[in-house]
């Protein structure tokens, strides 16, 4: 494995496949070229593999371990007598940490070409920015990249796999895309995603005033959490606020949906929201956040004031941090920032299915060869990433990057239905609801690995 420094190495010298995070898209895509007998390095801004998953520790999944774990990085797991977990169990964000990524990050094949603290700026073609283009697929990819004693080096790379995910740049409340009025001032008292209000931040929701922002999963945990923590404490209180006028499909498929708990949890917040337990604000679009920290004020651009709260919890999605390949050459969508072939496959505007249709290397591919964004971050804005998805993403393109196109044409999803099978703007049916499973690919061309 090339050291790491701030030379660049020689040209004559094969150069290793760069791989961006170390959560379970970024060493299963390890893992897939390892199989393979490519030199990887992985690089993670975090001090542990898989540190965005440790923010969400406290997080139930809904998928179970059948669909947790990827063929190739349980061989090389099995290998050293690891054993599957339970496969209908479903693990936590910790459990997840503990039993798949902890232990394949340290597997003797991954271990040594891991950098953690080791945090991509930028990446470019080693002398050529974005406008040149004679010689340009020839050139190395040369990243920069600061370590965890803040000094800058630069490694070069013969290919690119960006899974580095979405978690640090969540969405801000404005529904225009933007930071409303209040919201850069009153940070202390906002949290994105799913804080741990029944474990780690109890003392700071027991028996305060919370809204919650979403209406995603996310925020079904969020609230059905705190409606817990009520129920604990009784001056515990919250209010859901959704940004759509009706409840349409908000609440998913229920008995219809393939992952039991997904379905579960949609049921079991539509049940308070009947009953009354849960106060259920419609329309919400925030234009401002005014008042004190402990004593905030959430005014809608219709005049409507919500409030006062103490806390206010946004689960309003996240969004791709494109920054770092801003020399690069990228065909992104316009609407999702996913890459141009996937967007039409899972645009949320159409589709409200987890299930998608098959892509892998082709769809995955940007006019910059050999640079792919795999995981979440693939996905752009849209909402519906299951890791199964990724996982067929990081096989096809490891067969792309080795020479086996057929293998890379290959690709095959089976994806637990949802149980919603129309958009609530009044998009087509995009499953079925008659199987459990829908299989999704052909089985006739060869498959890599």
């Amino acid at each position: 494995m090339p050291a790491l420094s701030s030379r660049k190495e020689s040209t004559g010298r094969k150069l290793p496949i760069a791989i961006i995070g170390a959560g379970p898209i970024g060493l299963s895509a390890a893992a897939q070229l390892i199989a393979r007998g490519e030199v990887p390095i992985i690089l993670d801004a975090g001090a542990a593999a898989g540190a965005n998953i440790r923010q969400w520790a406290h997080v139930r999944l809904f998928s179970p371990w059948k669909y947790l774990v990827d063929p190739a990085s349980r061989r090389l797991l099995e290998a050293r007598g690891w054993r599957m977990p339970d496969e209908e169990a479903l693990p936590t964000g910790g459990e997840l940490l503990r039993d798949l990524i902890e232990p394949l990050a340290a597997v003797p094949e991954i271990a040594p070409h891991l950098r953690l603290g080791h945090r991509v700026t930028a990446v470019t073609r080693q002398g050529f920015d974005k406008v040149k283009s004679t010689g340009r697929d020839d050139a190395a990819f040369e990243l920069v990249i600061e370590q965890p004693d803040h000094r800058i080096i630069r490694i070069l790379a013969r290919a690119v796999i960006d899974a580095s995910g979405t978690w640090a740049t969540p969405n801000p409340i404005g529904a225009g895309g933007i930071p409303v009025d209040g919201e850069r001032e009153f940070a202390s008292s906002i949290r994105h995603a799913v804080p741990d209000v029944l474990g780690s931040e109890r003392a700071r929701y027991a028996g305060r005033r919370t809204l919650v922002l979403g209406s995603g999963h996310s925020a079904f945990n969020a609230v059905l959490d705190l409606a817990r923590l009520r129920d604990a404490v009784p001056t515990t209180h919250v209010v859901w606020a959704v940004r759509r006028t009706v409840p349409g499909l908000m609440f998913g498929g229920g008995e219809r949906d393939g992952l039991e708990e997904r379905g579960a949890l949609g049921s079991r917040l539509r049940r308070l929201v009947d009953d009354g337990a849960i106060a259920l604000e419609y329309g919400v679009r925030v234009a401002r956040i005014y008042g004190s920290a402990d004593n905030l004020t959430i005014e809608t651009d219709d005049g409507r004031a919500l409030g006062p709260v103490d806390e206010v919890i946004v689960a309003t999605g996240f969004r791709p941090d494109l920054s770092m390949a801003r020399e690069l050459r990228l065909g992104l969508d316009p609407l999702l920032e996913a890459p141009i072939a996937l967007a039409p496959l899972i645009d949320p505007n159409e589709h409200s299915c987890g299930t998608v249709y098959p892509h892998g290397a082709a769809e995955l591919a940007h006019p910059e060869r050999d640079y792919y964004v795999a995981g979440m971050k693939s996905y752009g804005r849209a909402p519906t990433f299951l890791l199964l998805t990724g996982y067929e993403q990081v096989r096809s393109i490891a067969c792309a990057l080795t020479g086996d196109e057929a293998g890379a044409r290959a690709v095959e999803l089976v994806l637990p239905e949802t149980g919603v099978c129309q958009t609530d703007l009044g998009g087509a049916s995009c499953c079925t609801t008659s199987e459990p499973l829908v299989s999704l690919g052909s089985a006739k061309a060869s498959r890599c690995g």
